[in-house]
């Protein structure tokens, strides 16, 4: 069979239902578009040729790249392709969308300055004539006065403010609405109904008192005519709030407002200016100003949106940013470009080099590769030759180590896992050493969870049963954490056991008792072991319970609303010995929770490091108060949890909890 032969057949295996159905779809729907059928079942055949076409591109285009990117060489090639050429084309389209913007953001500058230039110069004439009114002379008029004055400014000002209107009156009406307190002036824009003006408002002193001079040039297609001439076409749209109802426009929200169009100004004669160069295409200007609104019913909107569209070239906005270089701003378009330059030329050659370089890092590859295959045959005496001490080469040792080190490496993984079995019975048979069997003790019921951070834990909790009426309930945190702690917690266990596991152990005293565990740990264990330790004996018969507490977290009694924190004792088992231990006793209320708990249940720390604590464990338990003692123990263990955000735990977690009825 030829290659060729050999190929079709390879694709036609590969080939699937869908990839035939949609060949064929995509044929028949050609082969109808080009005799001419538009007839009904005809155009849906075209539509599902059109889907079909698109199925197949998409597989062609995942059967070229799988087969591009097999070799490793053509991987490097296209790698280096992103590399070098895709920046370089992401930043050119970064730059040239931030030029964009900056123009657009110059354009709406020149716009926005513009108009507040001719504001503040209407603010000018009125302070100039409010000043020159002031010192009229006595045989001049006010009326003349006033005559002469928005004569004279009218026409200095004619061209920049097309259809200024000057009038003098004794109407303070629309001056007490726009004029702020304490000030005598209001300059801005002014928006009545569908019209919009540049107004300037002055309260002056006169003869007979005060009077009013109002400046206005109406913002009209001739004023716009004459604003910024570096921007094309002007438009100003009105707003107005939208209250409901059909919509005519965009809704532009503002603030707790929203707003539609409700008016048009655009200037006339005004037209976008040619470009100077192929790529000088023209960007869009958007700017907002506030205007004062002024309704028909006289309400006063202090803060009504103006839109002002309008495009420019980026030549003449270029332009204007280089004006004052002068000369200098050729020099630095030159030295940009020149720069560029250079910059492709080194993108080039980096690309090059690249390029060399991936026959080397291919033999390489190469060679790691047949070293695998000698592995893979368990054939651990074959060893990559090294040509360069580069990174490459460094594999290739790494390589040849790690082929020298494999049987190492396959003796500590047994070993581990034979450490894991150890670690596995190990924890088995720290199960069986915790209470298997809840004492049968009238009005007591008791539950307790320990959660291990590790595969064993160094907390250890019991319940032995004294007699009919008598239960022991202790809780301890060996120090350390691990099998360590776990063999310790075995020791500790054994000698409670032995000490209450006796006849009349019910009326030992706890305080005799841990000094007896005391002497036991500090005389069969070394200096840096200890264990807190909490033991209490509860007698349901005189609702009496007698405690000794041995440096552990006090466990408390919750009744009706409060607890009472159980803390008598004295320091941690195994450091001193012969050492006095003290006990406590405490006579018990009807339905009382004992809680007696580990550090690793206080200490969870939320995201600004704070602890769970002490006081937060306390409230819980006392919000839980009539529940059973199972789900206040699994609450008290969530809360914590929750607190700490995270199940992962640092340290041994235990909680016991006797419901006292």
């Amino acid at each position: 069979m030829t290659p060729l032969g050999a190929k079709l057949k390879e694709v036609w295996h590969r080939l699937s239902w869908l990839d035939i159905v949609s060949t064929l779809v995509t044929a028949g729907g050609l082969l109808l578009a080009i005799l001419g059928f538009n007839a009904g079942p005809s155009n849906f055949l075209k539509y599902l040729a059109v889907l079909a076409g698109i199925y197949l591109l998409f597989r062609l285009i995942g059967w070229w790249r799988n087969r591009l990117l097999w070799s490793l060489r053509n991987r490097l090639i296209v790698a280096y392709l992103f590399i070098a050429a895709v920046p370089i084309l992401s930043i050119v389209t970064l730059v040239v969308l931030a030029a964009r913007i900056l123009y657009s953001q110059l354009g709406a500058y020149l716009l926005y300055e513009d108009i507040h230039q001719r504001i503040a110069m209407v603010e000018d004439i009125s302070e100039h004539i409010a000043i020159a009114h002031e010192t009229l002379p006595p045989s001049v008029t006010e009326a003349e006065s006033e005559r002469i004055l928005a004569a004279q400014s009218r026409a200095v000002h004619d061209r920049e403010l097309p259809g200024l209107s000057i009038r003098f009156s004794d109407d303070q009406k629309l001056a007490r609405k726009v004029i702020s307190q304490g000030k005598r002036s209001f300059s801005g824009l002014l928006q009545e109904g569908d019209s919009l003006s540049i107004v300037s408002l002055r309260v002056i002193p006169d003869r007979k008192g005060e009077r009013v001079v109002t400046l206005r040039v109406p913002v009209t297609p001739e004023f716009l005519n004459s604003v910024a001439p570096d921007l094309g076409g002007i438009q100003l749209n009105l707003m107005e709030r939208y209250t409901g109802g059909p919509l005519t426009s965009l809704i532009y929200k503002s603030g707790d407002a929203q707003y539609v169009s409700a008016g048009r100004i655009v200037a006339r004669n005004r037209t976008l200016q040619n470009a100077m160069f192929w790529f000088d295409a023209p960007v869009d200007v958007v700017s907002r100003l506030d205007s004062l609104y002024l309704g028909r019913d006289g309400k006063i909107e202090p803060m009504r949106p103006v839109f002002a569209a309008s495009n420019a070239r980026p030549s003449r906005l270029h332009a204007r940013i280089f004006t004052s270089l002068g000369e200098l701003g050729g020099s630095y378009i030159t030295f940009f470009i020149l720069v560029g330059i250079v910059f492709l030329l080194v993108e080039a050659a980096a690309l090059a080099t690249g390029i060399v370089l991936t026959r080397r890092i291919t033999r390489a590859v190469a060679d790691l590769y047949r070293g695998t295959q000698y592995v893979q045959a368990m054939d651990f005496s074959h060893r990559v030759q090294i040509e360069h001490r580069d990174q490459l080469g460094e594999l290739a040792e790494s390589f040849n180590q790690m082929t020298g080190s494999i049987s190492t490496l396959i003796e500590e993984q047994n070993q581990r896992q034979r450490l894991e079995n150890e670690i596995s019975i190990a924890r088995e048979v720290q199960n069986q050493l915790f209470p298997s069997t809840l004492p049968s003790v009238p009005g007591v019921e008791i539950e307790a969870i320990c959660k291990a951070a590790r595969s064993v834990s160094g907390d250890y909790y019991d319940f032995i049963q004294l007699s009919p009426t008598h239960v022991a309930i202790a809780i301890a945190d060996i120090s350390g954490k691990g099998i360590s702690a776990a063999l310790l917690m075995a020791s500790l266990q054994a000698a409670l056991r032995s000490q209450m596991l006796t006849d009349g152990s019910e009326r030992l005293s706890t305080a005799e008792l841990v000094a007896r565990l005391n002497k036991h740990l500090v005389r069969n264990t070394g200096d840096d072991r200890f264990a807190t330790f909490f033991i209490a004996v509860y007698d349901s018969a005189t609702r009496t319970l007698r405690y000794t507490n041995a440096g552990h977290l006090p466990a408390f009694l919750v009744c009706h609303g409060t607890s009472h924190h159980l803390d008598k004792g004295g320091m941690v088992l195994g450091v001193v010995d012969d050492y006095v231990y003290e006990e406590g006793m405490i006579s018990v209320g009807s339905e009382a929770l004992l809680i007696g708990y580990s550090d690793g249940l206080v200490e969870p720390e939320n995201v600004y490091g704070e602890e769970f604590g002490i006081r937060r464990l306390e409230e819980t338990a006392v919000h839980l108060q009539g529940a059973a003692p199972l789900m206040v123990a699994e609450s008290l263990m969530a809360a914590a949890e929750e607190w700490a955000g995270t199940a992962d735990q640092a340290d041994d977690m235990t909680v016991i909890v006797a419901r006292l009825r």
